[in-house]
């Protein structure tokens, strides 16, 4: 099993080596991190989630440049983390490095200061360096395209493959293909929370639009998909809530409406997080306090302590979701398409609403800084935003900063 921390040495052989061993020792067990050393050999650089380059001594700077190509080409579009005691001179040379890395176009950092503050960064950066590694190869499908009214979600597909990310187009006639092929049986667990009539009756139409969507997941290898579901409303009289609500909770990231910015805020965070989040309209917004209302028809079934079975909200019709989360520290999220643009908040969710008059999982939200509610009216990313549970404002501004380079 390899260990989550890999620490690669750099020295100049101008020093001590058996000083500069001991001074080493003592600099990474003050760090209290669990991790396997490479003591200047960089065969397996790129193989552990974090790989962190510690600059010992000074003069090292041209072994680094010396060895560039090899971790370039052992560790693409991995950000270059470099680890300093500020001994021997380490410190100046890894601001050598790091200014030689950008005047070369890449990314990079210096771990420094006291050891609880660089304790604390690894811990940050290597959830971060996971889930970029997750994110690496992912593919997302695009079923029927995005809503009419998405008209500022645009995303250029051969620029996120620069980022290892894949979309590809699937006709909604497959997936009503497939919807008609599928014969299943809903959970009798479902059926019973329906309330009678209308809504326990379209339970076993919702659970098939599951069973399809499944199947399209494993026809084409996805990790996630955005689905045109209005257009679910005439095709078959139903809608996707409840099928998105399963996809996620079983960690297939599924958002609505054929929103791809969204699928990709969601793709961030599940990566991040292990859970989806919540794509919600703002409906409301009090600048003045940072209160916010959002509410969308469907919820991860894996982000709530209980949820009820309603129809649809704009069209009365299917199955949608009331799900109530815990209330507690939340995160606002949302990616621009070309991921080059963020936004994140952090807050309290203080209430679960059920008013009559909104899509049926609405949450009101309290931001720490009231002045952040000013962004959705003069500079917003797009309408849907992404709800995830806890404080993750740090971890998505570092992995977003990771894209923006």
């Amino acid at each position: 099993m390899i260990s989550k921390i890999a620490v690669f040495t750099i020295t100049s052989a101008l020093h001590d080596k058996d000083a500069i061993d001991k001074a080493s020792k003592e600099f990474l067990d003050s760090l209290n991190i669990n991790y396997t050393l490479h003591d200047d050999n960089f065969a397996t650089y790129g193989e552990a989630p974090l790989c962190l380059i510690y600059v010992r001594t000074g003069g090292a700077e041209g072994i680094f440049k010396a060895l560039l190509p090899q971790l370039l080409q052992q560790a693409p579009g991995a950000p270059f983390y470099l680890l300093t005691s500020g001994q021997s001179n380490s410190l100046a040379a890894s601001i050598e490095i790091l200014a030689y890395l950008e005047q070369q176009g890449l990314r990079g950092e210096i771990l420094h200061g006291n050891p609880q503050y660089i304790a604390r960064r690894i811990d940050l950066l290597t959830q971060v360096e996971e889930a970029r590694k997750n994110l690496r190869g992912l593919k997302l499908g695009v079923i029927g395209k995005p809503s009419d009214w998405l008209i500022a979600s645009q995303v250029d597909y051969d620029a996120l493959l620069l980022h290892g990310i894949q979309i590809v187009d699937i006709e909604m006639a497959e997936l009503l293909d497939a919807f008609a092929a599928t014969q299943c049986s809903a959970p009798q667990q479902l059926l019973d929370e329906a309330p009678e009539g209308a809504i326990r009756d379209s339970v076993p139409d919702a659970w098939r639009i599951y069973h399809a969507l499944k199947q399209l997941v494993q026809r084409h290898g996805l990790r996630g998909l955005t689905l045109r579901c209005f257009d679910l409303l005439t095709a078959v009289h139903n809608t996707g809530c409840l099928a998105l609500a399963q996809l996620n909770a079983e960690g297939i990231t599924a958002s609505c409406e054929g929103d791809i910015p969204a699928l990709l805020s969601m793709a961030i965070v599940h990566a991040l997080t292990g859970v989806a989040g919540f794509q919600a309209n703002p409906s409301r917004i009090n600048v003045e306090t940072g209160e916010l209302t959002f509410a969308h028809c469907t919820i991860p079934f894996n982000m709530v302590q209980r949820h009820e079975l309603h129809t649809h909200f704009e069209s009365g019709i299917g199955v949608a979701i009331r799900g109530f989360m815990p209330t507690g520290p939340v995160t606002l999220f949302k990616a621009s398409a070309a991921l080059d643009r963020h936004f994140a908040a952090q807050g309290q969710l203080v209430e679960n609403l059920a008013l009559p008059n909104l899509c049926r999982t609405q949450q009101v939200i309290m931001l720490d800084d009231a002045t952040q509610a000013s962004y959705f009216l003069r500079h917003p990313i797009g309408n849907h935003h992404i709800i995830v549970p806890g404080h993750r404002k740090q971890a998505l501004d570092a992995i977003m900063s990771i894209f923006k380079s």
